[in-house]
């Protein structure tokens, strides 16, 4: 057994987060003693094994700002994580191993006194950014060349993805160190023993009988491309019958945190597209829906619409597979490899009609539909499961620690 600390910037919703709660779950269940530290968590916005006894939390360094005058968020947040990696040294249990993710800086922090410093790149944080000005330029230098600098300083490398590994070799060129692929999984003993709500429960109101749901999952972002299912969405009366068509209708699920000014502003967004395109009668908004309330959807919904592009991994293709679920995404990224197209669901160009083409031939083969979710469960349950990650993650976790006593 191995004390583990988690050090994550912020505890909330949405992919790395639950990334990291997951592997805090898999080391646990292997025997490990672990708990997190973060410079925020919202009881009323994050995953419920943060918020009950499952692991200890502590939040500390929320008071510093994180950001000023809407500016230098980068900034803010390295001076937040290198004050809770700060903390962290002089924990009264230290641990052996700190697993942290997304912000490198506080690596050489945890170095001083911690013998072990894991880091999960999701994606480098400086291709995460939006391009600005001159100024933007000249501030971001700096923080670019931390962040490979600082990351290369960590022990151990996991990413999540061969997609991701390749980004990550060719944007921290300087770096002589070769990431090991750590797929994502989630803990599906959650799905498994979740009580399924009905439809009409969960989305506060009845839809028609047969109707057909697809389901799109992802942050109210704009880099997610949501307006795409909204473009498939309308585009798809081009390809079905008017009954067939009646019967569909899109649950747009989105994590939104009102602090959040993209994720108040793509809502509003969405929904102003959904009236100009015609269908707002047939989508259905929810922000930030309970654990409980995402898995009875997942049950519910007859297809899982993906729409980002050039994604890391990608958590949702994964959710909906295990619920059997077709999945058609973009041929891009992380779901290029979970997803094989025209076995377990479609990869498609990046247009609402490629998308709405694919949608509609499930729509009109019930069968296919069918087959799709099972070839979709069964790759999931090969490649993709808790039982699969939690052996890889400990196996890795215990060799490199038995690596490094050897030396």
């Amino acid at each position: 057994m191995v004390r583990v600390t988690f050090l994550h910037p912020d505890l909330g919703i949405g992919g790395a987060e639950r990334l990291v709660v997951d592997a805090a779950l898999a080391l646990k269940q292997k025997g490990h003693e672990v708990n997190f530290v973060t410079t925020h968590h919202d009881l009323e916005h994050c995953f419920s094994e943060t918020k009950d006894d499952t692991f200890p939390v502590t939040v500390v360094g929320d008071w510093l700002p994180r950001n000023i005058f809407g500016k230098f968020y980068a900034l803010c947040m390295y001076i937040r994580m290198v004050y809770a990696a700060s903390y962290v040294l002089f924990l009264d249990n230290r641990p052996e191993i700190v697993f942290c993710d997304l912000v490198s800086v506080c690596i050489p922090i945890l170095r001083l006194r911690i013998p072990y410093v894991v880091f999960y790149c999701h994606h480098p944080d400086q291709l995460l950014t939006q391009h600005g000005g001159f100024w933007k330029s000249l501030y971001r230098m700096p923080i670019n060349a931390l962040e490979e600098i600082t990351t290369g300083q960590a022990h151990k490398i996991f990413v999540n993805s061969l997609y991701t590994r390749k980004v990550f070799k060719n944007t921290f060129k300087k770096l002589d160190v070769e990431p090991e692929v750590l797929y994502p999984s989630f803990n599906t003993n959650f799905f498994d023993k979740t009580r399924i709500v009905s439809l009409e429960r969960t989305l506060d109101r009845k839809l028609p009988e047969k109707s057909i749901i697809l389901l799109s999952i992802n942050r109210y972002e704009r880099k997610k491309n949501l307006p795409l299912a909204l473009e498939a969405l309308a585009q798809l009366k081009h390809f079905l019958t008017d009954e067939e068509y009646k019967r569909v209708y899109l649950i747009m699920v989105g994590g939104y945190d009102k602090r959040v000014e993209e994720n108040v502003e793509h809502y509003l967004e969405l929904i102003g597209l959904a009236d100009e395109l015609h269908i707002t009668e047939k989508v259905i908004f929810l922000r930030s829906p309970s654990d409980i309330d995402k898995v009875s959807l997942l049950h519910h919904c007859h297809v899982v619409v993906y729409t980002p592009p050039n994604e890391h991994f990608g958590i949702v293709p994964l959710e909906g597979m295990y619920s059997a679920k077709p999945v058609v995404a973009h041929n891009s990224g992380g779901p290029k490899e979970s997803v094989i197209n025209s076995k377990t669901g479609y990869l498609v160009d990046l247009s609402g009609t490629d998308f709405a083409e694919k949608i509609a031939i499930l729509i009109k083969d019930p069968e296919l539909m069918l087959r799709f979710g099972k070839a979709g469960r069964e790759r999931f349950l090969q490649t993709f499961s808790f039982a699969a990650f939690s052996e890889h993650l400990n196996s890795a976790i215990q060799n490199f620690v038995d690596s490094k006593k050897s030396q």
